[in-house]
């Protein structure tokens, strides 16, 4: 009661307030009459009078700003007071901007004595210009303003017969009642009474925590029960693995002594190692006699992709999916973004797959080939993080596939983006995860190696190198698997020769980092730059052989091995400059180019739908269905693999996840 007593003062007040808000006068006359009698205190509101007061100039502001024709202060303040949910949401409040711009726009034509001044009036007309290519391109598909976005190309609006009425007496007026009329209508709508506001924001807060835990069990269970389902076949077939495995040892033991292997019993243990769909047929079409049949089948039993037909995903309606991309709210541009990249990370690899990535590239997706003003690669600039890092992941996707990579290569244009932006990004470290990602597997291809080493990357690697510590698992991976593919060139060799003490320093320092993911590749490029005279005396300069030997002791057999190439290579006297002066001339590197989606692509999403909004696939095929998009089938032979010896350090350009697969190289 106490607690009542203490705060009843402003309590009434808010009462009171709201009262007098929703015009309640008979209702507010007779609580105010009780309040008397009972003695009550009630204290007046000086919020509300507060914010009437600073309403009234900002309107008063506005007003003067569209008299004197002061396009900055008008918009200044226009884009400060006016929310942007009305401004972006409200078509009303969309239409009177428009009008509001033309006003500004044309002002001088119609108030100055004589000739306008030219440079006043070109700027004005390049501001308008600049709206109707941004903001105001909405509207121009409405028939009312369609004839005003041929305003700025016009030599003399005043005698178009397209722009009479704007030079009407009337229409100036006829447009600040307007304008007057809707700043009285919104800047009321701001100054709600604090209960309402307090009413309101409780509820919202509730609501959307009810609605983010409500989706996030939703999410929750259903990956449970994915990983519950996995988990027992796992469990399934490991059991199953032991049984078969046991059963093998016992039949070799007994050859041994001369007992035969029939088909029948071998027939048995495949039956048992394939899967549920393929037993069936197999137990009594396949020839088990015949040589290599076995493993032929078990082989197939592991790609089950190739066993049965997949369905094509439906064709999208690619012009409206772009012009979303470009026009539509962060939220949307987010949500289209994701649901692109899973249909590349989550289509099965094979024909499914080939299509979908087919129909982005034939439909011209990220606008590669482009040259507008406004593109869907320019997202990567955007000022959302969300849209930035959902643009990154997936280009990172793009990159992923060969032919996603030979899209995105045409020209230098997409890789000179994504440096500007991973040179700028130190705000997500996920938007900078996927453009590593993409530019490391960039570099599988010759062209684009030279075009980052030209660009100065492999020093800006080596810079980021120094400290690995600070960064994350993919980071470090990709940043060191990128910097061996450019060491591999010439022209990266050359390039570390000019700071061959810092390279050897960072090179070394990381043979010893606890994430072994790495050493591979901090080999392949010792390796690869040791073969420079220049860089071999610095590395003997400062007790590399020594270094190495001591990770020797260390390491498993296969990096002992490479190490002692290395080593190796560090004691030879060849003289290689000579050879060292360019590659250039040689062919693209086929063989290295393969498809590796990686998991990480699609880890720790930042977005998630709210109740009643469409994700995914099922918002491409609710808003963006198409009409045969789909089109033909890609069929990309590559060579076969260049082989190496496990013992080598790697010699040949590849991916982290390629060489996890066991690509050959």
């Amino acid at each position: 009661m106490g607690d009542v007593l203490a705060h009843e003062s402003e309590l009434l007040a808010l009462v009171k307030e709201y009262l007098d808000f929703a015009e309640f006068e008979d209702t507010l006359k007779t609580f105010s009459k009780e309040c008397k009698i009972k003695g009550k205190p009630l204290s007046k509101t000086a919020g509300g009078s507060l914010r009437d007061s600073k309403s009234l100039v900002i309107q008063k502001d506005l007003i003067a700003a569209f008299d004197s024709g002061d396009q900055k202060v008008f918009f200044d303040l226009w884009e400060e007071h006016v929310p942007n949910s009305i401004r972006d949401g409200d078509p009303l409040a969309q239409k009177l901007e428009f009008y509001l711009h033309i006003h500004f726009a044309i002002y001088l034509l119609k108030h100055s004595v004589g000739r306008p001044d030219k440079e006043d009036l070109d700027e004005r007309i390049s501001y308008f210009k600049t709206y109707l290519e941004t903001k105001g391109a909405a509207l121009s598909q409405t028939t009312e303003f369609l004839p005003f976005y041929a305003l700025p190309f016009v030599p003399n609006p005043m005698v178009h017969p397209s722009f009479k009425e704007l030079f009407q007496d009337s229409w100036t007026p006829e447009l600040k009642l307007k304008l007057e009329k809707f700043l009285a209508l919104i800047f009321k709508a701001s100054n709600t009474p604090k209960l309402l506001t307090l009413y309101k924001e409780n509820g919202q807060s509730n609501k959307e925590m009810s609605q983010q835990l409500h989706q996030q069990l939703i999410e929750a269970e259903r990956r449970s029960m994915t990983y519950l389902k996995r988990y027992n076949k796992i469990q399934a077939d490991y059991h199953n693995l032991i049984g078969v495995t046991a059963e093998l040892v016992d039949s070799l033991e007994a050859t041994v002594s001369g007992k035969m292997i029939t088909p029948e019993y071998l027939q048995s243990v495949c039956v048992r190692l394939f899967s549920n769909q393929m037993r069936q047929s197999l137990a009594h079409s396949v020839d088990f006699t015949r040589p290599g049949t076995a493993s032929t089948m078990l082989r197939a039993s592991l790609a089950p992709g190739k066993l049965k037909d997949v369905p094509l995903l439906p064709s999208l309606d690619y012009e409206k999916l772009k012009k979303d991309l470009i026009w539509g709210s962060d939220r949307l541009k987010a949500f289209l973004l994701q649901a692109l990249r899973w249909r590349l990370t989550t289509s099965h690899p094979g024909e499914q797959r080939e299509t979908v990535l087919e129909a982005y590239i034939g439909n011209d997706l990220l606008d590669c080939h482009s040259h507008g003003q406004r593109s869907v690669l320019q997202l990567l600039h955007s000022k959302s993080e969300v849209v930035r890092q959902y643009m990154a992941r997936l280009i990172n996707a793009f990159a992923s596939l060969a032919e996603g990579r030979l899209y995105l290569a045409q020209t230098t244009r997409v890789l000179r983006m994504l440096e500007e932006r991973l040179k700028e990004e130190d705000e997500d470290v996920v938007t900078r995860e996927n453009i590593l990602g993409a530019l490391q597997k960039f570099s599988l291809r010759r062209p684009l190696q030279t075009a980052m080493i030209r660009d100065g990357l492999i020093f800006w690697l080596i810079d980021i190198l120094k400290d690995p510590d600070c960064l994350s698992d993919y980071t470090l991976e990709y940043s060191v698997a990128l910097l061996m593919n450019l060491c591999l060139r010439s022209a990266g060799k050359n390039m570390c020769a000019k700071v061959a003490g810092l390279v050897l320093k960072v090179l070394s320092d990381l043979l010893g980092h606890e994430n072994h993911e790495i050493q591979p590749y901090v080999n392949g490029a010792l390796y690869s730059i040791l073969s420079i005279p220049s860089i071999r005396e610095e590395a003997r300069a400062m007790g590399m052989e020594y270094v190495l030997r001591c990770f020797i002791k260390e390491g498993n057999a296969e990096m002992v091995r490479q190490i002692e190439f290395i080593i190796k290579q560090l004691n030879s006297e060849e003289l290689q400059d000579g050879v060292l002066e360019s590659d250039d001339d040689e062919e693209e590197d086929d063989e290295e180019d393969h498809d590796t989606m990686e998991a990480d692509l699609d880890k720790d999403e930042l977005i998630q739908p709210q109740l009643g909004e469409l994700s995914g696939e099922k918002l491409l095929t609710t808003e963006y269905l198409g009409i045969m998009t789909n089109t033909g089938k890609m069929r990309r032979k590559g060579l076969a693999g260049v082989q190496r010896s496990a013992d080598e350090p790697l010699c040949r350009p590849v991916t982290p996840g390629g060489h996890r697969t066991g690509y050959p190289v």
